[in-house]
């Protein structure tokens, strides 16, 4: 008994180390920033962020939802590591996730100091 229980243990080991490896919850990106060129904040990031993220029950004014309202630069900036680590995992935005080119925007724009440009 006590083989078959160290058996299903170091299955169900295996089985979660290889599913948490299967999205990157750390926050980690392999995106190469270098060719990513749609990273500014008010042309590129803000748009974003206004249209997917500041809607009522999301991330709007007077929201608590994750870390709070993200409708100006200093909210989305002051939470750029969360948000860094909700869109690489894919737990953010809820439903549909972001396209690719959105989500490498958003975290470039992260990686290079969240400027306010």
């Amino acid at each position: 008994m006590r083989k078959i229980y160290i058996a299903l243990l170091v299955s169900v080991a295996s089985i979660s180390t290889i599913i948490s490896c299967s999205k990157d919850g750390g926050g980690g990106s392999s995106v190469d920033c270098s060719t990513i060129l749609n990273k500014a904040f008010a042309a590129d990031i803000n748009p974003i962020f206004q249209a997917s993220c500041n809607l009522a029950g999301c991330h709007a004014t007077g929201s608590f939802n994750g870390p709070g309202a993200l409708t100006n630069y200093s909210q989305i900036a002051a939470a750029k590591n969360s948000i860094r680590t909700a869109i690489s995992s894919g737990k953010m935005p809820q439903g549909l996730p972001f396209p690719n080119s959105q989500k490498n925007s958003i975290i470039c724009w992260i990686d290079s100091g969240a400027p306010n440009n």
